[in-house]
Parts: structure tokens; sequence; C-alpha cells
């Protein structure tokens, strides 16, 4: 059983590694979903995980932006770009996904990030490749798993079209059933602790994906009340980060006989 922990910044990747994640999957701004990471961030995590002796892989998500999955030809030559410096930095996975406006898989985006990671690869090094949450958005999930497979994906991340993976356990179970080992359907969205278990055993996963996320409260000592960025209505001074005690507890709940 494989535990994916979401990441989106440099000490959530930390505490995910040291909590026992088996898999990072490494974005930014949690807080809309996840965007691609910085050229930083992607290098310094990965060389977090590769100091160790057992070292964790390193999946990057690659999504030009916040909101829908259609992208213009401007975003998609972003996402190429991204993937191809991925791929150069040694990351051990991509995780990807776009739509047409109708709701079905784009195959043309997903063929030209799938040759970007071809064309950037080097002897026989494995790059693993997920179609993300833009899944949940798609018109039929039955049609979209067998694009995917075509397309040469290795798992799926889902919540099974619905809030939440506890929500989607049927339609996630039965996407497993359809599957037969041909792709891993992994749940992801308001895992925790409470209900892994009941996930996993109601689904038959190898896979899962969680956030383990915690509020932190910001270090600073001044504050300027009032002062918002972005929309403005965010909390400056409050974030989103990664606790490595869910993510042990997450992996006691896998382990639990």
């Amino acid at each position: 059983m494989i535990l994916e922990i979401c990441c989106a910044d440099i000490d959530s990747a930390g505490e995910a590694i040291n909590g026992g994640a088996d898999r990072i999957e490494l974005c930014s701004a949690l807080e809309a979903g996840g965007v691609t990471p910085s050229a930083g961030l992607i290098e310094q995590t990965l060389w977090k995980s590769r100091r160790r002796l057992d070292p964790v892989p390193v999946n990057i998500l690659v999504r030009p932006r916040a909101g829908d999955f259609l992208y213009s030809d401007k975003e998609l030559m972003q996402c190429v770009q991204d993937t191809a410096y991925a791929v150069g930095a040694q990351a051990d996975g991509i995780v990807f996904g776009a739509l047409t406006a109708d709701g079905e898989v784009d195959e043309y985006a997903c063929e030209k990030v799938m040759d970007a990671i071809r064309q950037s690869l080097q002897g026989d090094r494995k790059v693993t490749t997920t179609f993300h949450r833009a899944f949940d958005l798609c018109r039929d999930p039955f049609e979209a798993l067998e694009v995917i497979i075509k397309l040469g994906f290795d798992r799926i991340l889902t919540s099974g079209q619905a809030a939440t993976a506890e929500d989607g356990v049927q339609l996630i179970s039965e996407l497993h059933r359809r599957a037969a080992g041909r792709i891993s359907i992994m749940p992801g969205a308001g895992v925790n602790p409470e209900n892994i278990r009941k996930i996993v055993e109601e689904t038959e996963v190898t896979e899962i994906h969680a956030s383990a996320k915690i509020q932190v409260e910001s270090r600073m000592r001044f504050r300027r009340e009032g002062v918002g960025m972005g929309t403005g209505e965010a909390d400056e001074y409050m974030r989103y980060a990664t606790s490595r005690e869910i993510v042990r507890k997450l992996k006691e709940e896998l382990h639990k006989q």
C-alpha cells in the first residue's frame, strides 16, 4: 500500500518524508488545489529526498494556474516546458490532466506532455505519470478511464467525482474493477486517519493520496491587520502545511491488521 502525500512547501516535504510517506506529490498553492511548484522548490525537495538512504519518490504537479483544466495553446506550452524542466531535474513522476470544453480528456494536450517526458529522459530512467483530479470534472468517467489508459498514464487520482473520496467510494470501486490492473486508481480528497482504512477496504486500491494538512500560525510578531494579498480575503498570518504526526497516523491506520 502506497501512501502519497501532497506537499506545497519545503518544510512540508520534510514533514511528509519524516512521517513515513511513500511518495510525495509536490505543488504550490495547496489552497487553490495546487499549481506547478517553482524550480527552487523542486530542486530543494529532490535534494532533501535524495540525501536519504531510502529516497522518497517525488512527483511534480504540472498545472499552470488555478481554475478549470481547459488550457490555451500558450498555457499548454508552459506545461510542456515545466514538464521538461522537472524531468531534467530528475523528478520521479509528472502529475498532469487536461480537458476539452466538452468535458472529455484532452488527448492532444496529454500527448504533448507525454512527448515532453520522453524527449527529456536519458538512458532507461522511468518517470511515472498520474492523471490528476481533472478526471473528477470529466463528462463520462468510464470513457475517460479508457482514454487515459490508451494515453499510457500509470495512475488516476480521483475522489470518485464526489466532494471527498469517502463519498465517492462506489465510483472508485467500479473504476478499480474496470481498470483490471491496466492502470492504478488512487483515491484522494478528504482522506484522513479516521476514514483511510474504510476507503482502502471498500475500494481495494493499492495507492491512496492525502495532504495530511493542518493550519499553521505565522511566526510574525508585528501584524498589519485588515490587509490581505490576492483577493484580500485570505488570512496572511495563517497557512496550510503538512503534519508529520498526521502522516504517521495515516501510515499506522494503513498497516493495522
